[in-house]
Formats: C-alpha cells, sequence, structure tokens
C-alpha cells in the first residue's frame, strides 16, 4: 500500500503550530507540509478555553508571532482576540488550507533504512484510522492534557447541591449571575476567573491552600500607544517588543539573584492596590520565592479592584470536604456557594501524548535527553515546540521553528537524509526538564524528558542566549550526528 507522504508533519494547529508552518512556508517554499489537528478548530488553547476572563498573561507583543505584528491596541489581550489573530494569521499565510481537523495523532514509526516517520492518526469525526508518512515530524501541541484536567480528592463532591466546574470543560451558558461563587485555585486562572466572574455574581470567594506572586500590570502598552501615533508600526512592533523582553528577562534574573528585595518590591504593589489594613502576609505572601513558579498578571489590577469593591474576597485555608451547601475549611470556617470552580491546574502530558518508536523499538520518553530544548536523544528528525516558562511561549516556540528550518535546509544543501541527537555522557544527564515548582509541573516531570548540565543538552530559560545560538549557531556539535541514510555506516 502507498502511503500519502508530506516533507514536513507538523502536529497541532495552535499558537506554536500555526507559527511553525508560516515559517516553514517561508524558509522551505519547496518542502509539502500538513498540520494535523485532533480538534476543529485552529487556535489550540486559546479556542479551548472558553471560561470568563480567559485572556493571555504574558504581553502581546511577545506572545505574538515575530513575522506578523500585533495590531490590538490590548497589550494583555483577551481569548478571542488571541484566537482571532492566530486564524487570521493562519489565513493570511495559506496554512489554513494545510490543516486536516480531527486528526489524532496516536503513534509516530521512525525507519532508518527508509528514513521517514509512518504516522498513524485516529479521526475523530469518521473513526477511521488514518496513516501517512514523513521526512520530518515537528510535535507542537504543548505540554498540557486538552482531555483530563487535574482535580484534587476532595471528600464530599457528592454531597454539593450545585454545580462543580473545571475551566477546561467550561459550559456554554452556566448561569452564575447574582449567585455565590467560590473558585478554588491561586494560580493564574483563578486569578483571571475571580475578577469576571465578580462584575455579575453576587459574592466570589477564592479559597486557595497557598498564595500566589500577583503583579498588577496596564492591559496597555502606553509608550506602545504613543509611539503608533507618530511611527509605522513595522518600526513600533519590534521595538516594544524587545522593551518588553529586555524587562522580563531584567525581572526573572533580578528573581533568581536577589529574590528578596524581589519579594519585597511585588509585596509593597501589592500592599498599595488593597484595601487599607488588608493582611497581605496571609494572601499574598507565598513561601516560595519569585520565579520559582510563574508570576500571577492583573490587567489594570482587576483582582484587586474587585476586592477593594467587596464583590470578591480571598480565604486563604486548606478544604477538609465538600458540603451541602458550599466548602468546610480545615480551620472550621463555612463557605457558603452556589457554584463551585475547580481551579486546580491541568495535567501534563509529553508531545501530546503520541507513542514514539525507533527502527521498532518504543521510545522511553523519560529516557531521553532534550537537545537544545527542541530535540530528544535518539530520535531522528524530530523537534517538539516548547516555550519558555519565563516569558511568553512563543519567544522560544519562534526560535524553534527558525531552527528546525535552518536544519532541514542544512540536510537538503549537504545530501543529508537525517540527523540524530546523541545523548551526553551519563554524568551530564539527570535533570528535570522544567525548573518550575509549580503543582503541574511536579506531579508530570517523572513522564517527561531530561534535560543535562550543559550546552547542548541544556534547556537555558533565557531568549538573549537563545536567539543567538537558534538563530546564528553552528548546526553540527557535539550533540547531534547526520546520516545519509543509505551509505555505509562510516558515512556520518
Amino acid at each position: 500500500m502507498t502511503l500519502e507522504h508530506v516533507d514536513v508533519l507538523v502536529i497541532g494547529a495552535g499558537l506554536s503550530g500555526i507559527g511553525a508552518a508560516c515559517q516553514l512556508r517561508q524558509k522551505c517554499p519547496t518542502k509539502s507540509v500538513a498540520i494535523l489537528e485532533s480538534r476543529a478548530a485552529i487556535g489550540g488553547t486559546w479556542d479551548m478555553f472558553r471560561y470568563p476572563g480567559v485572556r493571555s498573561d504574558s504581553d502581546m507583543f511577545t506572545l505574538g508571532y515575530s513575522f506578523r505584528p500585533w495590531q490590538d491596541p490590548q497589550a494583555i489581550a483577551d481569548g478571542k482576540s488571541i484566537r482571532d489573530y492566530v486564524q487570521q494569521t493562519a489565513v493570511e499565510y495559506g496554512v489554513d488550507r494545510l490543516i486536516r481537523f480531527h486528526h489524532q495523532v496516536r503513534r509516530a514509526d521512525w525507519s532508518s533504512s527508509q528514513a521517514r516517520w509512518a504516522v498513524e492518526a485516529h479521526r475523530s469525526d469518521t473513526g477511521e484510522t488514518v496513516r501517512l508518512t514523513c521526512d520530518f515530524l515537528y510535535a507542537c501541541a504543548g505540554y498540557y492534557s486538552y482531555d483530563q484536567a487535574y482535580t484534587p480528592a476532595i471528600q464530599g463532591t457528592d454531597r454539593f447541591a450545585g454545580p462543580i466546574i473545571h475551566p477546561l470543560h467550561w459550559p456554554a451558558g452556566l448561569d452564575y449571575q447574582g449567585k455565590r461563587v467560590a473558585v478554588i485555585g491561586s494560580g493564574a486562572t483563578a486569578v483571571t476567573l475571580v475578577p469576571a466572574l465578580a462584575e455579575t455574581a453576587a459574592q466570589v470567594i477564592m479559597v486557595q491552600r497557598s498564595p500566589s506572586y500577583v503583579l498588577a500590570l496596564p492591559s496597555r502598552d502606553r509608550l506602545a500607544d504613543r509611539l503608533r501615533r507618530i511611527l509605522p508600526a513595522r518600526v513600533v512592533y519590534p521595538f516594544i517588543r524587545w522593551k518588553n523582553v529586555l524587562l522580563s528577562t531584567l525581572l526573572y534574573q533580578l528573581s533568581r539573584q536577589r529574590p528578596a528585595q524581589v519579594r519585597d518590591f511585588i509585596r509593597e504593589r501589592t500592599r498599595r492596590q488593597l484595601p487599607s489594613g488588608y493582611d497581605v502576609d496571609t494572601d499574598f505572601h507565598p513561601s516560595y520565592d519569585p520565579w520559582d513558579q510563574r508570576l500571577c498578571i492583573s490587567p489594570d489590577g482587576d483582582l484587586f479592584r474587585a476586592l477593594r469593591t467587596g464583590r470578591a474576597s480571598i480565604i486563604t485555608d486548606g478544604i477538609d470536604t465538600f458540603t451541602e451547601t458550599g466548602l468546610a475549611l480545615v480551620s472550621g470556617t463555612k463557605v457558603r456557594a452556589d457554584v463551585i470552580i475547580m481551579a486546580t491546574g491541568l495535567s501534563l502530558v509529553a508531545i501530546g501524548g503520541i507513542q514514539l518508536s525507533v527502527d521498532g523499538q518504543p521510545v522511553a520518553l523519560p529516557g531521553t535527553v532534550a537537545y537544545k530544548g527542541m530535540m530528544l536523544s535518539g530520535v531522528p528528525n524530530f523537534a517538539l515546540a516548547l516555550g519558555y516558562t519565563n516569558a511568553s511561549w512563543t519567544l522560544k516556540c519562534d526560535l524553534v521553528s527558525n531552527y528546525v528550518c535552518r536544519l532541514i535546509n542544512f540536510l537538503d544543501a549537504r545530501d543529508y537524509q537525517y540527523c540524530t541527537p546523541v545523548p551526553p555522557d551519563g554524568d551530564q544527564a539527570g535533570e528535570p526538564l522544567l525548573d518550575l515548582k509549580s503543582g503541574y509541573v511536579l506531579r508530570g516531570l517523572a513522564a517527561l524528558p531530561q534535560q543535562g548540565r550543559s550546552a547542548p543538552w541544556r534547556l537555558h530559560q533565557n531568549y538573549l542566549r537563545d536567539r543567538w545560538a537558534l538563530r546564528r549557531g553552528s548546526l553540527e556539535d557535539r550533540g547531534i550526528r547526520f546520516t545519509r541514510s543509505f551509505a555505509g555506516p562510516g558515512d556520518h
């Protein structure tokens, strides 16, 4: 049986997948490209999440694509605006025609003798199995599971009379107007939901086991607004993009080097946003240092405004059990609620849950080492898009896609069929791939690849360093082997 073949197969039509396809069309114009998307729409995360107030927690000058300037005046944008931006980019660059929806990739098998991948996908709309081959496989599926959210085990959920909702599965038309809503959680989703729900709910109570750092930032970039009045967008966009990159890099580096000072800085900014006499240290003083977990962003201080008006409140306490009318906390406090939102996080799943094998041998992801944070040791002609944990996701994905294009063109120019990252020496491996201490990261680390202790196996959370290495650095180093498929074993 002759299978359909494409040169490059992209998995995922979200923010990173559409960006990857656009760069492939621009920089590898002779290559055939297809995109397999498990859902029925473009947008990934930004199409999936439909809970009230859903928005970016990074500025759009850096979350947007480097090749297509973000034009909306909102720097911290709502989910619909981001979804529209991704969809419009796909149409503008013609990659919307490359997408095959309802295709859930289940496995991919590499053959060194044929120098290609055999990929198997399940079509959720027809139930059939689709098979095709490709020379290069590029996974842009992120690392969140869109099927299964994380919900901690809490007693008594069957006793509660009202709806219990996870933001991942937000039901259309959920009525919370004039009702009491309890939001369980303290991360970015909870910080987003609380002020949005407070606009129409009678009362919103955020119940958190422990606090997070929350930083109020303007939803619009005032400097960008001023510059747009006098300069063309092609000048303003890269300038503001670099300004925001440098500011976020500075904050992160200060957080690593002087955590106490950054902690005090955030605490003081928080105190000024809260009502006089508010117990800042109970509700906004985490036990960890800044950037051990991602900072939560409050656009224009919307969370603090909801607290000041009294439409929202925070309780820092453990949950003992659900009750018929709400929650019973460890301290004995009772929280009355008509609706309970479980903003308790997501589950990690590596490369979209795809089962990889190389020459008939299954690939155990925890046994691989990430090469430059984007390829896997022992896995030929394969890359994955992983964004930054300390900056905008797209900053890194843009660099990775550019690198993949360089790599594909290099293979052609040197008459190579494939390239394979080689694992580092044993004492160079074993570091966690992600360096955050967030619950969702700690729960999922065991299923992820590892990283090494030095380049090229070290995943640097540094855009300035990665920009040079991935855009200009040599493609040939000790961490990768290039092969002419049908040549002898010495022709590498």
